[in-house]
């Protein structure tokens, strides 16, 4: 998009970003990770000047890179899925290296806003010396992290280590000038314990129009051959992949041409995965096809019969919003997703076809409902499309500028 173009089509009262600088922090992987690259495309098509400082990708990643008019500092660090340790002696490391590197340019106010993305929350603080000399701190906290790590390593919602994660909330969302967060409940759920609600705004993870466009695979309809169930993303025992593995096992006999398709990169729960694919003997219709670019998954949603998410319930799923909702329901397609709270807030049971997570045969259930009720899930896939419409990114992308000029030194 061209820069006038993008910035004309804003409220006047944005026009004051052009020129701005701005720094992001993002202890990810950087453009792979949508949320974050289509918050600096915006700010860059707004006409501000961006600094990303994230962590390594791998090898080949060049330190230094101007991506789509982002320059991109790439630190020595590597994100590793191992023990509690591990992750917080990564989150210091990374901590600390931005914090100097803020400091060295924010002593001479070279910063007009730090949009910080959590995990962690306390990333925040390095934001220090560039907010002492006026510059405005917008944190972006995709997740809690008391919920996700009491998920992820099975914490007690007592014990120490859940205690320090709620303090370092509270302390950082305080930090903060104004926090972004990318649904409903995770907004009451923070204002009910760490922040002032009209401190918060919801920004939701909407897909990239442009990338997950119908028209696009206009000529790509599924082969009627075959009915292929997809699942995307990171491969996790939170997302409930094996729980989809004995659904399909459960369907085989009852669908003709019933194939499984799974993406997402290598984790340490994969081989679990791939120990039930075999002990269910499944192999000929189990399809593992790694990491994919936003662009081949949307080619690939384009050829399904039907998307699945399908986490378990945990304190963290149950006030999740999936983003690969909308990426399905974006490309017409229809979707199975867990009955949890941070969905319904969302969709009504008319709007969506539920299944009740951790039951196999629920879930199995829904998907044979969609392949025996082709009318009845147009009617549901147009109600789903119709919410997703109300929450285009060219929607959220103009909120999400108006928070950044809210923050802005000078704006």
């Amino acid at each position: 998009m061209n820069t006038l173009t993008a910035t004309a089509a804003l409220p006047t009262r944005l026009a004051a970003l052009r020129g701005k600088r701005a720094a992001v922090l993002l202890y990810s992987s950087f453009p792979t990770d949508p949320r974050p690259y289509r918050a600096t495309q915006a700010m860059v098509e707004a006409g501000m000047q961006v600094d990303l400082l994230c962590i390594n990708r791998g090898p080949g990643a060049p330190a230094r890179q101007t991506v789509d008019g982002v320059a991109v500092y790439r630190l020595p660090i590597r994100h590793q899925r191992k023990g509690k340790l591990s992750y917080l002696l990564n989150y210091l490391r990374f901590f600390l290296q931005p914090f100097i590197f803020l400091a060295r340019r924010g002593l001479g106010g070279c910063y007009d806003v730090v949009h910080v993305h959590n995990m962690p929350d306390f990333l925040v603080f390095a934001t220090l010396v560039p907010k002492l000399r006026g510059a405005g701190v917008l944190l972006d906290m995709h997740d809690p992290m008391p919920e996700l790590m009491t998920t992820i390593y099975g914490l007690a919602p007592q014990s120490w280590p859940t205690r320090v994660l709620n303090l370092l909330e509270r302390l950082s969302l305080r930090f903060a000038d104004r926090v972004i967060t990318p649904n409903l409940s995770f907004k009451k759920l923070f204002s009910s314990r760490s922040c002032r609600a009209e401190k918060i705004q919801i920004v939701l993870n909407s897909p990239e129009e442009r990338i997950f466009d119908p028209d696009r695979f206009a000529g790509g309809v599924p082969d009627p051959s075959v009915f292929r169930v997809m699942h995307h993303g990171l491969i996790a025992h939170r997302h409930g992949v094996d729980q989809l593995v004995e659904a399909v096992a459960l369907l085989r006999p009852k669908i003709a041409g019933l194939r499984l398709d799974l993406y997402g990169g290598a984790t340490p729960y994969l081989p679990e995965v791939l120990a039930l694919v075999r002990r269910l003997g499944l192999e000929d219709i189990f399809h593992h096809h790694g990491e994919l670019s936003k662009q081949e998954i949307a080619a690939e949603i384009a050829k399904c019969d039907v998307g699945i998410v399908s986490n378990r319930r945990s304190v963290f799923t149950e006030i999740n919003f999936p983003t690969r909702i909308f990426e399905y329901l974006a490309l017409n397609r229809p979707v199975v997703v867990p009955a949890t709270q941070g969905i319904r807030d969302y969709f009504g049971p008319e709007d969506i076809v539920t299944f009740e997570p951790g039951d196999a045969a629920s879930l199995a259930a829904s998907i044979l409902w969609i392949r025996d009720h082709p009318e009845a899930t147009a009617d549901i896939l147009a109600r789903g499309r119709s919410i997703y419409r109300s929450f285009l990114w060219k929607d959220e992308r103009v909120g999400f500028l108006d928070l950044v000029g809210s923050v802005a030194k000078g704006a």
